[in-house]
């Protein structure tokens, strides 16, 4: 089989999810490529798009929210969204990629490409199969405008929603989000602080605000610093991502018994050589999360999908969800005390997320083509 992932840099969580199952898939040996598909038509318009969306969510999440809410209102009306018109543009180099690289099936953990391969089909352009892979737990605005041949979603109980925004129920798969293999490794926490040079005797706080590194995670560390400052046992450890301007600022701070770290390819070991997980709702890091067994707060919520990522979450035992406010270090400290607490948020993503959906989306891949 010859697939093609198509993915946008607008959030780590989409490429991740991308490269999840490009991995799955050169491991049962078909030919696979991922790309961004902007960069067929300009480097420099790719890296635009993904410049402005990450800015946003790092500067300015409450615009970013109120686009989410803007969209939410604009699927009500009886036309298209300026989003499908838009990628429009790319459906003629589209065409020509296809042309000099035909491929099976394109699977698109993003909404950006299924727009336009959507534009190609109307328009009357021949295209492989398709597969839309959901990335959040809820069916985000305009995902009703695309037409694909499959749409994998992250749980069973989310099929209502979708098919209540257009999406045909015999289309929905509900196999989950795809997560790299790292984070199916099955390593105590033990083994996993040996591993990473980390104090045996200690709890360490894993805190993060996905790859691009938002929400307020200055705020979270100096409440927890200060309310834990007198307590040995216990130390922060902070993973910035992409946002050097963060990490530059925590490192001049020099914050006592936090460890601050730009990015790290040692995520899922950190994660689960944690007693806990602080981090905003993001489909992907959540579900990374939930994979490795790790319990999770969710805080610092971005406005739109990730609210509702955080009220599933919540809502189905598999984490806290709490803004910053002065109960934060008190929660902390509740899960830190009570391994119960933490015991029953990994029982119940153990019952609900499906850690193999890289290799079932793969098979489904090969069943459409």
């Amino acid at each position: 089989m010859d697939a093609l992932i198509l993915s946008c840099g607008t959030g780590g969580g989409h490429d991740a999810a991308g490269k999840a199952v490009y991995e799955e898939m050169k491991k049962q040996g078909h030919q696979v490529t991922m790309l961004n598909p902007y960069t067929l038509k300009s480097k420099k318009l790719s890296e635009g798009i993904d410049r402005t969306y990450i800015s946003t969510v790092q500067h300015m999440p409450g615009a970013f929210g109120a686009v989410y809410k803007i969209g939410n209102l604009y699927r009500r009306l009886p036309f298209r969204s300026p989003v499908y018109f838009i990628n429009r543009g790319m459906t003629d180099v589209m065409q020509e990629y296809f042309a000099e690289h035909p491929v099976d099936i394109v699977i698109m953990p993003h909404l950006f490409p299924a727009e336009i391969l959507t534009n190609m089909k109307q328009h009357g352009m021949e295209i492989p199969k398709t597969m839309f892979i959901a990335t959040d737990y809820v069916c985000i605005p305009f995902t009703e405008e695309t037409n694909c041949d499959a749409y994998v979603i992250p749980a069973p109980d989310l099929t209502e929603d979708f098919v209540g925004k257009g999406i045909p129920r015999e289309k929905l798969y509900p196999l989950g989000i795809p997560t790299n293999s790292s984070f199916l490794e099955e390593r105590t926490r033990e083994q996993e602080k040996q591993l990473l040079g980390l104090k045996a005797d200690k709890k360490y706080i894993l805190i993060a605000g996905g790859s691009m590194g938002g929400g307020k995670i200055e705020k979270t560390i100096e409440e927890l610093q200060r309310y834990f400052s007198d307590r040995e046992e216990v130390e922060l450890i902070v993973v910035c991502g992409s946002n050097q301007k963060l990490h530059q600022k925590l490192q001049e701070e020099h914050f006592p018994g936090v460890t601050v770290l730009e990015h790290t390819d040692r995520m899922a070991s950190y994660m689960r050589a944690s007693h806990l997980f602080i981090t905003k709702p993001g489909g992907l890091s959540s579900t990374e999360a939930a994979v490795c067994h790790v319990p999770i707060l969710h805080t610092s919520t971005i406005p739109g999908c990730e609210s509702c990522n955080a009220q599933y979450f919540a809502g189905h035992g598999m984490s806290i969800s709490e803004n910053l406010t002065d109960e934060l270090p008190r929660i902390v400290e509740e899960v830190l005390q009570n391994p119960d607490k933490g015991a029953e948020m990994v029982a119940c993503q153990k019952k609900i997320i499906n850690a193999t959906a890289a290799a079932d989306i793969c098979r489904l891949a090969e069943q459409l083509v």
